[in-house]
């Protein structure tokens, strides 16, 4: 199992071969960095028909590629959670160019910045394994663009993907996973499910820390409330 902050993402432990990727210290304390400077500038989103009818759309136009067939049943079952579909794109975004392009017009309109503006491309992100340049710059953005979703809005993301306040769907670590495994594929890196998803597991705890004890909080005192409704019913 694998914690986020405390939370349990459901990543299995065994019989995972090989050295497992991690980030690098030095991206993990760019990324907190970015995500405390994200949180002072987080204001409420604004709805918008037109770009929720956009967001609808790049998802259609992704599931429509044959190629992408693998990822109807993870986005479904995110879809089931209400997950909000604009951190859905978010994750596709590494992929997948129209994903890409909405996420970044939904950042210019909330928080006027995209993850090109906000990002340190230089960052040196996976340890045990050099990347060329040009996949780092990839993953350092793709990082940052959900990052920056997540912070728009982190309490509406997060209390659709937790079960509880120490679980995460696991959903969520596994379509993450069969994206960065398909993104490697298109740099011709062939890695084994197994060994992506440490790293992926690594990629999202940088991604939901700075926001997980808000949510806990929450979900506790939900809980809590519940408790004591349930007592007051019984001794009733």
């Amino acid at each position: 199992m694998s914690e986020l902050g405390g939370l349990d993402i459901g990543m299995p432990d065994e019989g995972v071969g090989g050295t497992p990727e991690e980030l690098s210290e030095e991206a993990k304390k760019r990324f907190a960095a970015a995500a405390a400077a994200m949180q002072q500038i987080r204001r409420e989103e604004k709805q918008s028909k037109k770009r929720d009818d956009q967001v609808a759309r790049a998802i259609i136009q992704f599931l429509g590629h044959d190629k992408y067939a693998h990822f109807f049943l993870l986005i479904s079952r995110l879809v089931a959670r209400d997950c909000p579909s604009i951190f859905i794109l978010a994750i596709l975004s590494l992929i997948h160019e129209a994903s890409r392009n909405e996420v970044q017009e939904y950042l210019r309109e909330t928080v006027h910045k995209t993850a090109l503006e906000a990002v340190d491309e230089n960052t040196a992100l996976i340890t045990n394994t050099e990347l060329d340049p040009v996949m780092n710059k990839n993953l350092v953005e793709w990082i940052t663009r959900m990052q920056m979703v997540l912070a728009v809005n982190p309490e509406t993301i997060l209390l659709k993907l937790m079960i509880d306040a120490k679980n995460l769907d696991g959903t969520v670590l596994q379509l993450t996973t069969f994206v960065v495994k398909d993104f490697f594929s298109e740099h011709h890196r062939n890695v084994e499910f197994e060994k992506i998803q440490p790293l992926t597991a690594s990629i999202l705890q940088t991604v939901f820390e700075p926001f997980i004890g808000a949510v806990q909080k929450t979900l506790l005192d939900a809980a809590r409330e519940n408790d004591e409704d349930t007592n007051t019913y019984d001794a009733s």
